[in-house]
Order: C-alpha cells, then sequence, then structure tokens
C-alpha cells in the first residue's frame, strides 16, 4: 500500500473514531432524570428541598419547592420534570403534562420527562401517546437507557392488565 492509500485509511478511522465519540456524547447530554445537576441546583435550597420531598413523597412540598425554583430558573427542563412528576404522582394529570410538554418543549431529548409522561399517559389509558414517548426514548437511546427499559416494562405491564 502506498502512502496515499494509507493516510486516507488512517483519516477515514479517525473520521469513524470521532462520529462514534461524538454520538456517545450526544447520548450523555440528552439524558434527563440521570443528568447531572447544573452548577446552580445543587446550591439552590428549594432545588434540595423538593429532591428530599420526592425522596420522602411529599408531593405537596415537593410541588412548592421545585414551583419557587421553576419560578428563579422558568428554562430548566429537569425543574419541569421534576414538577411534572410530583404533579403526577398527587394525582393532578393535566398539570403533569403541562410541565413534562415544557420540558419537552425545553429539551426535545429529555429521557426523563419522555419516561414520565409516558407513564402519565399510562394512567390516562392512552397506550398509543405511552407507545409515541417509547419509541422517542427508542431513538434517544443509541445503546439503551434506564429511561426506556422503565417505561417498557410500563407498557408491557399495562398491556398485560388489559388483556
Amino acid at each position: 500500500m502506498s502512502k496515499s492509500p494509507k493516510r486516507a485509511l488512517c483519516i477515514a478511522f479517525g473520521i469513524a473514531l470521532g462520529l462514534a465519540l461524538g454520538a456517545l456524547a450526544m447520548q450523555a447530554h440528552a439524558d434527563g432524570s440521570e443528568q447531572l445537576p447544573t452548577a446552580s441546583e445543587p446550591s439552590d435550597p428549594d432545588y434540595a428541598a423538593g429532591k428530599a420531598a420526592i425522596a420522602g413523597e411529599n408531593w405537596k412540598a415537593a410541588i412548592e419547592a421545585f414551583g419557587r425554583a421553576a419560578a428563579r430558573a422558568p428554562a430548566n427542563a429537569d425543574l419541569q420534570n421534576h414538577l411534572g412528576y410530583a404533579h403526577r404522582k398527587s394525582g393532578n394529570l393535566d398539570t403533569a403534562f403541562k410541565h413534562y410538554g415544557e420540558a419537552l418543549r425545553l429539551e426535545p431529548g429529555h429521557r426523563g420527562a419522555h419516561e414520565y409522561i409516558g407513564e402519565a399517559y399510562l394512567v390516562k389509558g392512552d397506550l398509543g401517546k405511552a407507545k409515541e414517548h417509547l419509541a422517542a426514548l427508542d431513538r434517544i437511546c443509541l445503546f439503551g437507557c434506564d429511561e426506556y427499559r422503565h417505561l417498557k416494562k410500563a407498557v408491557a405491564e399495562y398491556e398485560q392488565l388489559k388483556r
């Protein structure tokens, strides 16, 4: 092999490697609930209080705390997702859908929001919409992800119950 074909092969390999690494980085960034908090979140006492309230299943306190944090950072998709989750768990599906929708508007690849809105659609009895979000997670999660597996399990359980 002459120098030119070897060089072309090395360049092609480098490009392929760069694309693969870029895809992995994009998948890691597209995460929702597993994403590392932004620099402002850990120092925000309302964010911390909301996380503690969710851990304690105190949905009212979570809604209040995340609501205050979201008022200061309305473009934070994670906060919108947390608000949606707390509203869904408290039984307020309409408001949960509003917050999940806002999280997805802000960050269309937000895996946590896709998982949780899919679960909310199952609570509502809309299997078709839940499957739409499962398909979205299948596209977003190039190598699989917990959010996809969780929603897939929830869909399967829902289908089993409806038989």
